[in-house]
């Protein structure tokens, strides 16, 4: 453990742990609260994808909790055991912020766009990176560590792309929950809770790879 692990990188793991008990907590909060409406989440995103003209994407049901996504792919989206039949205000939430992406993607938003093409090149990136600068170091070959830490800067870029779209989903859906009156105000409230403790954990992990990018480049430069 080096002294910039312990800078940056230690205070950035601490901030993404909050984040995590966070989005748990608030989620666990409002998913004691149910929607006046008595709608679920599956129907929630029914509901907002047909009003979109979203009828050719499928809604699927998946084990776990908070595993929720869109698949941009299949043009699928996945709601979890603790959100698919839900009534609660903070599942409603959860499933119409992927309700957001399948719109996004539908009207060709950009900064999706952008991470929807990156996201191949930089799969591959993120499984190089790391043991290209570790072998780097270990043979002490600069190069290897600087190919290292381009290819890496490549994950931070993503995870900084990844932000504008998750902020995005999120407004987009608690918009359209007002707007189609899915939720009341003081409903939408605690969805808003859950939406924002969600993307935290986003802000988090760019800034956990952002240190770590900045902890390679000062660990190199002092081989120099």
């Amino acid at each position: 453990m080096d002294i910039y692990y312990l800078v940056f990188i230690l205070p950035a793991v601490i901030i993404t742990l909050w984040a995590q008990i966070k989005v748990k907590t608030t989620f666990n909060k409002y998913a004691k609260i149910y929607s006046q409406n008595g709608i679920t989440a599956y129907d929630a995103v029914r509901k907002i994808l047909d009003a979109n003209g979203l009828t050719n994407v499928v809604i699927e049901h998946i084990s776990g909790s908070l595993t929720d996504h869109y698949d941009p792919k299949e043009r699928v989206i996945r709601l979890s055991d603790s959100v698919y039949s839900s009534m609660s205000v903070a599942s409603i939430g959860v499933a119409a912020h992927e309700a957001g992406h399948a719109i996004q993607h539908a009207k060709s938003y950009a900064p999706l766009a952008l991470r929807n093409t990156v996201y191949p090149v930089v799969n591959i990136s993120s499984q190089a990176a790391i043991p290209l600068i570790f072998i780097g170091f270990l043979i002490n070959s600069l190069n290897l560590v600087y190919l290292g830490i381009i290819l890496f800067s490549a994950v931070v870029l993503f995870q900084l792309i990844t932000l504008p779209v998750e902020f995005n989903a999120s407004g987009r859906a608690l918009k359209i929950l007002k707007d189609y009156n899915i939720l009341s105000a003081n409903e939408l409230g605690g969805a808003k809770r859950v939406l924002s403790a969600a993307a935290m954990t986003y802000v988090a992990s760019a800034l956990v790879a952002a240190a770590q990018l900045l902890r390679f480049v000062l660990m190199a430069r002092r081989r120099d």
